[in-house]
């Protein structure tokens, strides 16, 4: 028995881990039988971080813990330490996660200079600002105190260096997520969306997980000066899906395909035949253009300006002129109506004429002005 005893003492080595067994607790200290030649008192600073008010709250008597051999010398028979072994336990317990290219859960305590600070199991990482998000964040106080899953980039036991990157999951995510979408979305879809971010050039919109771009000119029917005046990040809307090119990654969307085109509606207030008055707004090689309503114009062609031969549009008529004229055509596909002053001419004063209601009523506010 004592030949055993001392065999197993052999195998008791400074700065190993090994098991022992818990035989006495106070709430200062916990007494520990690692099978050395004698119990060997463990403080509570050692049995836990942050140190606990009570050895007791952290091991009973009868508990098998592993415990770190820091010395075997001393006044009381050596010193041992719960805490570095659960430490050294749980560096190679994220070795192995790192082999396996497993993500954990890393829970930030604070920021830093140029990223954060996060718990892993126990033990301190560090999370560059690069790899928080997939986007750079200038505000990184926002994630303090949240928990979520990273990769392991780097890890040092020796130097207690551990690199982690929630930002390589989140590109998988999208991966992920883009490889799925651009195998259902079609073009000619309606779907909904959110609006993610608003750019000079259009607004990009989140449509189940994957950006779209919807260009500033397919925002509204009306012409706008900058994306923010028709939408607001995190709006929930419907758009139309333009265009999907797989390889490239590309969507292309648009809102306004999503709503009734108000052009349609103010032609249907014309027929052809109509007489009319409008305001010639742009004169052009081809003829001029004549404003029927606000934003609703009509084409005169250069044939139809005068009976006369010309050979310029400001040879019969200047921009700000009221002019009356015939409608000719309604195009509803090419969106365009042709008109003419010679037909309306022809017509004689006989014809009923639709006003130009801009010009009625700035002369119905004219006396209110004077």
């Amino acid at each position: 028995m004592l030949e055993q005893e001392i065999k197993g003492m052999d195998n008791i080595r400074e700065h190993e881990v090994v098991k022992g067994t818990v035989v006495a607790v106070n709430d200062d200290e916990a007494i520990i039988n690692i099978g050395y030649k004698q119990e060997i008192p463990v403080p509570k600073r050692e049995l836990a971080r942050p140190e606990p008010d009570s050895a007791k709250d952290v091991v009973q008597v009868g508990d098998v813990i592993d415990v770190y051999i820091q010395s075997l010398s001393g006044e009381n028979g050596g010193a041992l330490s719960k805490v570095k072994a659960d430490n050294m336990t749980a560096w190679k317990e994220i070795e192995k996660i790192k082999e396996r290219g497993e993500s954990v859960d890393a829970r930030v305590t604070q920021v830093v200079k140029g990223g954060l600070v996060a718990s892993v199991s126990g033990l301190r990482g560090f999370i560059p600002a690069s790899q928080v998000e997939l986007h750079f964040v200038k505000d990184l106080s926002v994630y303090v105190g949240k928990t979520f899953p990273v990769l392991i980039l780097e890890i040092d036991p020796h130097k207690q260096r551990l690199v982690l990157s929630r930002r390589q999951l989140l590109e998988e995510e999208r991966a992920r997520k883009q490889a799925e979408i651009f195998e259902t979305l079609e073009a000619g879809q309606i779907v909904k969306g959110v609006v993610k971010r608003l750019v000079d050039y259009g607004a990009f919109i989140d449509v189940g997980g994957v950006d779209g771009l919807a260009h500033i000119s397919d925002l509204s029917w009306d012409r706008i000066k900058k994306p923010s005046d028709v939408l607001s990040v995190g709006d929930e809307i419907e758009v139309y899906v333009k265009n999907v090119d797989p390889e490239s990654h590309r969507i292309s969307l648009s809102v306004k395909e999503t709503m009734r085109d108000p052009w349609l509606d103010r032609a249907e207030n014309y027929s052809e035949g109509d007489y009319i008055e409008g305001k010639i707004i742009k004169l052009t090689d081809f003829g001029a253009f004549m404003e029927i309503e606000p934003g609703f114009d009509g084409l005169i062609p250069m044939g139809e300006l005068s009976d006369r031969r010309i050979d310029r549009a400001d040879e019969a008529v200047h921009t700000g002129d009221i002019v009356r004229v015939k409608v000719m055509r309604i195009d509803l596909k090419r969106k365009r109506i042709s008109l003419s002053i010679n037909r309306a001419s022809r017509a004689g004063d006989n014809v009923v004429f639709k006003a130009y209601q801009p010009k009625v009523e700035e002369q119905e506010q004219e006396p209110a002005a004077e």
